[in-house]
C-alpha cells in the first residue's frame, strides 16, 4: 500500500513529458509537443502533449489523461504499477503501510511475472562473475570483441551447468514455481514433473522493453559439438510481458539515437547489435527470435521514418530484405538496404573498422530498397522477356503497397524510366493492385464481422439442439428453398477454391496469372450485397474456409485442416461436400466444354446467378406471407417490392437461359 502522501509527491513530480518521451518522440509546436499516436496506426501526428496543463490527447483515436493514466494505457500496468514506475523513475522512496494477508498476495500476483523476470537477470548477471561464469561465459564475450563496459551495460550474463540452479536460487528468494514456468525461465521435466531451469550453460542476452524493463532472455550455447537436440539458441517463451513480435532487442538502448539521427538501422543478431553499439553506430536494433513483424516496424516508426535495412549477404539474408522492404514501404516508412563485404556481417565487420570506416561504407554503400529490389531480381531475370514482365509486375506491386500517393507516384515515374516504358503502364498495374487488395481486406473485414454474427447464432442453435437432442448439424439448418444453392457454392469453393476464372477480354491489360480464384470470385459476388448464407452450418464452413485461405495455405491444406478441426459441424460439412460429386441446380449447358478451367468460367458466374434467383424466391415468400396481415400502406410497400423482385428475378432467369414461369 502507497501512503497517500506519497501518492501525492509522486502524481506532483510526474511530468507527462518526460514519460510520453520514454516512449515517443516529441516535437515541439509553439507552446505544445506534438508525436504520432502510440496507441492507433498514423501517418499525420495527431497526439498532443500539453506540458503546463499536465495531459496529452490523442485527436484520431480519442485516448487522453495523465503522466500515469499514458503509463496505464501504454504500458497495460494498474494505477499502483504505474505509480511504482514513476516512483522509480524520479527516485522517490515508497515506504509501504501495512498491507493485509490478501493484498500482499494480489500485489504480488500482478507483479511477479515481472520481478521473476528481474530477479533472473540479477541471477545471471552475477553468475558471469563466479569462477564457471568468468572462464567460460565472460571469456566469450571478450572473443567476440565486448569490452567490459558494453558487457555491463546490457547486462550479459550466464546460465550454470547445474540444471537447478536458477531454480533453486528463486525458490529460496521465494518465487512460485507457476511463475518460473509462465515466464519460461523453469521447464517441467515429463518424468516426475518436477521444475528445472529452462536455459544452463548458455551465454545469455537479456531483453529489454522500450521503457527499459526485462521482459525476456535469448541464450546461447557455447557446445562446439552440439547434437540435434541442442539448439544453438533458446529464447524464452512469450508470456504476458513478453510478445515476440512486439519486441526489439535493443530499443531501449538505441532509441534516442534514432530519434537524434532520424534513422534505424534494422540488424538480424545479438551480436550484430552489441558490436555495432560498442563501434558507434548506436541507432540499431534486431528481430532476433522472429522474422520481422507489422508490430515491430511500428515501434521503429515512433522514433523515425526511415529503416536502413543490414542483414546477412548470403541468400536467406537478401530474400529476407526483400520481404522487409516490401512490410516497411506498407507501413509509409522508407526503406534503405546495404549489404557488407562478401563474409562479414556487422558484428565481424565492426570489429574490423573503426567508426569512421564503418559510416563511410554504409554512407557509400546504402541503396534505396525498392531500387535494390529491382537490381536483384532483374540480375535474376536475365534476358528472359517473360520473366522481366513479371518482374516489372512484382515491383509494381510494391510500390502499390506504398499509402502516401505522392511517394507512390515517383516510384512509378523511376519504375518506368528503369525499364523504359511508359509510366501510364505502371499506373495501371499499380492501381489494379490497389483495387485488389482494398477488396481483399474489406471482402476479409466482412467475413471476420459475419463470423463472429454466425458464431452468436451457433450459442443459440447449440442450446435448442440439446434440448431436442439433435446433433449440431441437425439443428443447424438454413432454408429448404436457398439451401441447394449454398451446397453448390460450397461445392465449388471447397472443390476448385483457388483454381483461377480464365475469362475471355481484350484488356490489354489482363493477366490470366492473376486472374480471380474460384473462391475469391464467389466471395466478391456474395459481398457485393453484404450476403451469408441461411444455413449456419454452411456459413460456419464458408468462414472457416477463408480464414485458412487468407493465411496463403494451398487448397489441400485447407480442407484437410478442416476435416482435422476442432469444430466438428464444420468438418462433418466439409466431408461431406468435398467427398460427393457436383449436384447442379443450374442446368441446360452446352456439353462441349472439354476443360475443367472453361467448365468453372462458366458454371460459377451461373450458380451465383442461380442462388440470387433463389434468395429472391425466398424473399417473395416471405413478403406473401406478410402480406395477408399487413396494414393497408404496408400493403402497398410490399406490392412494390414484389414487383421490383419479379423483375430481377425475370433478369437473372434471362442470363440463365431459361424459360418464364
Amino acid at each position: 500500500m502507497i501512503p497517500q502522501a506519497t501518492k501525492d509527491l509522486i502524481l506532483d513530480t510526474a511530468r507527462v513529458e518526460d514519460v510520453v518521451r520514454d516512449f515517443v518522440t516529441l516535437k515541439r509546436q509553439g507552446g505544445s509537443l506534438w508525436a504520432c499516436c502510440p496507441f492507433h496506426n498514423e501517418k499525420t501526428p495527431s497526439f498532443h502533449v500539453v506540458p503546463a496543463r499536465g495531459i496529452y490527447k490523442c485527436f484520431g483515436c480519442g485516448k487522453s489523461g495523465t503522466a500515469v493514466g499514458f503509463l496505464m494505457d501504454y504500458e497495460r500496468l494498474s494505477y499502483t504499477e504505474a505509480l511504482r514506475w514513476l516512483a522509480k523513475k524520479y527516485n522517490i522512496e515508497i515506504k509501504e503501510e501495512d498491507e493485509t494477508p490478501e493484498q500482499i498476495a494480489a500485489r504480488q500476483r500482478s507483479e511477479s511475472l515481472m520481478a521473476v523476470s528481474e530477479f533472473a537477470f540479477n541471477f545471471y548477471k552475477d553468475q558471469l562473475k563466479t569462477e564457471e561464469g568468468r572462464s567460460i561465459g565472460y571469456q566469450y564475450f571478450r572473443s567476440r570483441g565486448l569490452l567490459d563496459e558494453t558487457i555491463d551495460k546490457w547486462g550479459l550474463g550466464w546460465a550454470p551447468k547445474s540444471k537447478e540452479a536458477f531454480v533453486a536460487a528463486a525458490k529460496q528468494a521465494g518465487y512460485k514455481d507457476e511463475y518460473l514456468l509462465e515466464t519460461g525461465l523453469a521447464s517441467e521435466w515429463e518424468s516426475d514433473k518436477s521444475v528445472h531451469d529452462r536455459f544452463y550453460e548458455r551465454v545469455m542476452f537479456p531483453i529489454h522493453s522500450v521503457s527499459g524493463r526485462v521482459i525476456a532472455f535469448g541464450g546461447r550455447t557455447l557446445l562446439k559439438e552440439k547434437s540435434d537436440k541442442i539448439a544453438k539458441y533458446v529464447n524464452s517463451k512469450e508470456s504476458e510481458i513478453y510478445v515476440k513480435s512486439r519486441s526489439l532487442y535493443g530499443i531501449y538502448f538505441a532509441k534516442s539515437e534514432i530519434s537524434k539521427r532520424d534513422k534505424c538501422y534494422l540488424m538480424e543478431g545479438y551480436l550484430d547489435v552489441l558490436s555495432m553499439h560498442q563501434a558507434g553506430i548506436t541507432n540499431c536494433v534486431a528481430s532476433s527470435g522472429t522474422s520481422l513483424t507489422e508490430e515491430q516496424i511500428r515501434i521503429i516508426r515512433k522514433f523515425t521514418e526511415n529503416i536502413t535495412i543490414m542483414y546477412d549477404g548470403d541468400s536467406a539474408g537478401l530474400h529476407a530484405a526483400i520481404r522487409a522492404i516490401g512490410m516497411i514501404l506498407k507501413e509509409g516508412m522508407n526503406p534503405r538496404v546495404v549489404f557488407l563485404p562478401d563474409g562479414d556481417d556487422p558484428d565481424s565487420y565492426s570489429r574490423k573498422h573503426t567508426l569512421e570506416e564503418i559510416q563511410e561504407f554504409i554512407d557509400t554503400h546504402e541503396q534505396d530498397g525498392i531500387a535494390f529490389k529491382t537490381d536483384l531480381l532483374l540480375s535474376e531475370a536475365g534476358d528472359d522477356p517473360l520473366k522481366k514482365a513479371n518482374l516489372i509486375n512484382e515491383i509494381a506491386d510494391t510500390v502499390a503497397d506504398i499509402p502516401d500517393a505522392i511517394k507512390r507516384q515517383v516510384y512509378v515515374d523511376t519504375v518506368a524510366r528503369k525499364f523504359g516504358i511508359e509510366a501510364d503502364i505502371i499506373q495501371e498495374r499499380v492501381a489494379k493492385t490497389r483495387d485488389k487488395n482494398a477488396r481483399e481486406a474489406g471482402a476479409a473485414k466482412m467475413r471476420e464481422e459475419a463470423r463472429e454474427k454466425r458464431e452468436q447464432q451457433a450459442a443459440g442453435h447449440d442450446d435448442r439442439a440439446a434440448e431436442r437432442k439433435e446433433t449440431p448439424l441437425q439443428a443447424l439448418t438454413g432454408n429448404q428453398i436457398t439451401d441447394p444453392s449454398e451446397r453448390e457454392l460450397l461445392s465449388f469453393i471447397l472443390r476448385s477454391g483457388q483454381d483461377p476464372l480464365n475469362f475471355e477480354t481484350d484488356s490489354e491489360f489482363y493477366n490470366p496469372e492473376g486472374a480471380q480464384t474460384v473462391a475469391e470470385f464467389i466471395d466478391d459476388a456474395l459481398a457485393a450485397d453484404d450476403t451469408v448464407f441461411s444455413n449456419p452450418a454452411y456459413q460456419a464452413t464458408y468462414d472457416a474456409y477463408f480464414e485458412l485461405y487468407d493465411k496463403g495455405l494451398p487448397q489441400d491444406d485447407i480442407i484437410l485442416q478442416l476435416l482435422n478441426g476442432e469444430d466438428r459441424t464444420v468438418a462433418t460439412v466439409a466431408a461431406d461436400i468435398s467427398t460427393q460429386k457436383y449436384e447442379l441446380t443450374v442446368h441446360n449447358f452446352s456439353d462441349a466444354l472439354t476443360t475443367h478451367e472453361s467448365w468453372l468460367t462458366n458454371f460459377v458466374p451461373r450458380a451465383i446467378l442461380a442462388y440470387h434467383e433463389k434468395r429472391i424466391t425466398l424473399m417473395q415468400n416471405n413478403l406473401m406471407r406478410e402480406l395477408a396481415e399487413a396494414t393497408p400502406e404496408r400493403q402497398n410497400q410490399i406490392m412494390a417490392s414484389l414487383s421490383r423482385l419479379s423483375e430481377m428475378k425475370k433478369t437473372i432467369n434471362s442470363k440463365l437461359g431459361r424459360e418464364k414461369k
